[in-house]
């Protein structure tokens, strides 16, 4: 299946450095145009209709975030290329969309493209006002996209009681009730959540720490969440997860 993209860089050297990696390593991806703005890019996108938009995030006067602002219904997917900038990355991975550092991996390129052709496949498409809201944060809740046998379900942080690691799967419990298997490891959910009173109690479990009813003494004693589940708590862990109760004042 050949991919129709659209790359769009402020710098000519960006431009033209990332179009020869993808010419040398992804035969299946056509070029279609070479932006250095927001607005090249509307303009392109409108005309072309591409399938694929290789977006740097770090532009004057606009940054490529911006360009979802001009779409509301889009039919094209995104790869984002950035230089390492930890809350905008986070904002990428809540929405379940794929970035790229610079300078530009072959492999990893490769492996975003395969991913695309996946998304693809099941006619999954970006949900660019999720991550326009993800990237405005602020306090302790976050809206995630979860990958599901049936397409990408959106749960708010606050939703969820505990995340359990089952070999390559991880188990996200709902407040519900509900319960999620995601083909995902639990450190990704780890890396997500942890910046939302997230904590991960051993190697398997990772708790909503404003969703523990109470805690037991033991060991590592355990903690008993609102479903009324206990969870063992690691002996080395312990004194961590009693000083974050503390200061959210379980």
């Amino acid at each position: 299946m050949m991919i129709r993209a659209v790359i769009v860089d402020d710098e000519e050297k960006g431009r033209l450095t990332l179009k020869n990696v993808i010419e040398k390593n992804c035969p299946n991806i056509q070029i279609l145009d070479l932006c250095d703005s927001v607005l090249a890019a509307t303009e392109s996108i409108e005309k072309h209709n591409p399938d694929l938009v290789f977006l740097d995030i770090e532009m004057p006067f606009q940054n490529g975030f911006s360009l979802f602002e001009k779409f509301k219904n889009p039919t094209f997917d995104v790869v984002f290329i950035t230089a390492y900038d930890h809350y905008a990355i986070k904002a990428i991975k809540y929405s379940a969309m794929d970035y790229l550092l610079k300078p530009v991996d072959a492999d990893e390129l490769k492996a975003a493209v395969a991913k695309i052709k996946q998304k693809k496949t099941s006619l999954q498409l970006p949900d660019f006002e999720l991550l326009l809201s993800n990237l405005k944060l602020k306090g302790n809740s976050a809206k995630i996209a979860v990958p599901t046998f049936e397409g990408l379900q959106m749960i708010n942080s606050t939703d969820i009681i505990k995340c359990t690691a089952n070999e390559s799967y991880t188990e996200i419990v709902l407040t519900s009730g509900k319960k999620i298997m995601v083909s995902r490891i639990l450190k990704e959910y780890e890396d997500l959540l942890s910046d939302f009173n997230f904590f991960r109690v051993h190697n398997s479990c990772l708790i909503n720490l404003a969703h523990v009813a109470k805690y037991i003494k033991g060991d590592g004693g355990y903690v008993v969440m609102i479903d009324g589940e206990s969870v063992e708590v690691s002996r080395r862990k312990k004194n961590e997860l009693l000083n974050k109760l503390a200061l959210i004042q379980i």
